[in-house]
């Protein structure tokens, strides 16, 4: 089934998995002559308490914020360039998989490409995966490239969702 798409969201955390999910999201982008829209979350860093036991050296916000902002134009500068496509970038703050389905639509994308890091066993049942909380949460389509045999192979994913 093609899905004509007019705006490409693509969240990345600058990993080898996620450029793969990148590169998936460039060729779409170039094949339906869309704009691509490069997407990273800064995690909510934890709570500090006022136990002076406690150490921990939390970074800035802000540096977090400008590092992802830089690396995101980097990159979307790298594909403008190369690939001769608009790119657009965010940086939202907070729960990842939360983060993305909402920026999807304020963005008026109509389409997720995301990457997945392909753990399973106890290390997907300690962290979980961000992809497979998109694909549920997403109303919008979902397609995420996997790393299959040393190539990637895309597995389109719908999430039909009526509106709540």
């Amino acid at each position: 089934m093609m899905i004509p798409a007019g705006k490409i969201a693509c969240p990345t955390d600058f990993s080898e998995a996620a450029l793969l999910g990148v590169q998936h999201a460039t060729d779409l982008a170039k094949h339906f002559r869309a704009e691509l829209c490069l997407v990273n979350i800064v995690p909510e860093l934890p709570t500090l308490t006022n136990d002076a036991e406690w150490v921990l050296k939390a970074p800035d916000k802000r540096l977090l914020h400008a590092e992802a902002e830089q690396n995101l134009r980097n990159l979307a500068t790298s594909i403008e360039l190369n690939q001769g496509i608009r790119v657009g970038t965010i940086v939202g703050h907070g729960d990842p998989a939360s983060e993305i389905v909402q920026i999807a639509p304020d963005e008026c994308a109509d389409m997720i490409v995301i990457a997945t890091h392909g753990n399973t066993g106890w290390r997907h049942v300690a962290f979980g995966s961000v992809a497979e909380r998109v694909v549920c949460l997403a109303r919008c389509p979902v397609t995420f490239p996997a790393a299959e045999a040393g190539h990637a192979v895309a597995q389109a994913v719908t999430a039909n969702r009526s509106s709540a």
